[in-house]
Formats: C-alpha cells, structure tokens, sequence
C-alpha cells in the first residue's frame, strides 16, 4: 500500500526556508571553522585552552608548560608549539590519572591496616 502526500506549495515553500534557517548557522560553523596553528602566541593560546591570559602568564612565569621566546632576551614574546601543548595536555591528564590510583591504592592500604 502506498500513501502519497501532496503539500501546497506555500506550505512546502515554508518548510525549505524553516529548515535552511535552520541548518546554514550550523554548516558554516563547520565550514569556517579555522584551522589549529602550529604555533601559538599567549591570546590564541588561552583561548584554546579556555583559559585566562593570566593563568597562562603564571604557568609560564613557573615553567609549567612548554614554551619558547621569540628575540628580545628575558623580555621577548612567548610562544608556543601546538605540538609541545597537546603532550603537555596529555600529560597532565596521565598524571592526574596515575595521582588518583596511587591515592586509591593508599587509602586501601590503610583499610587493611585499620581493618
């Protein structure tokens, strides 16, 4: 058995420009969404990482995350390699990972000790 549907064209006309409406913000996200640089100055790279210029500053200021000066000696601008900065994303987690078992292992430990 076969139902066939015939819309007005108003209605059919209606339904395209609703769905287009709807879909074009969509697509062109995608579209135009930039590319990831290979390096990073401090603003691209907060923005990355959703994280404060600030914080940035401190992780730097504290040799805490992968960067490198570009001229002007001590006072030069940093910059950072996309590559060093997904490891160090990588690593931070595996860390926080490792941390969390070994807290775990401890805390059984002392269940066995106390028990």
């Amino acid at each position: 058995m076969k139902a066939e549907l015939t819309l007005p064209e108003e209605l059919t006309r209606a339904i395209v420009e609703g769905v287009t409406e709807r879909l074009i913000p969509l697509l062109s996200g995608i579209v135009t969404r930039e590319p990831v640089p290979e390096v990073f100055d401090k603003k691209s790279l907060a923005g990355y990482l959703k994280v404060s210029e600030s914080t940035l500053s401190k992780l730097v200021s504290n040799k805490q995350i992968p960067h490198f000066k570009v001229a002007h000696g001590q006072s030069g601008s940093v910059r950072f390699y996309r590559r060093d900065i997904e490891r160090w994303i990588m690593r931070q987690t595996i860390r926080d990972v490792n941390e969390t078992r070994e807290r775990d292992k401890e805390r059984l430990r002392e269940v066995r000790r106390t028990g």
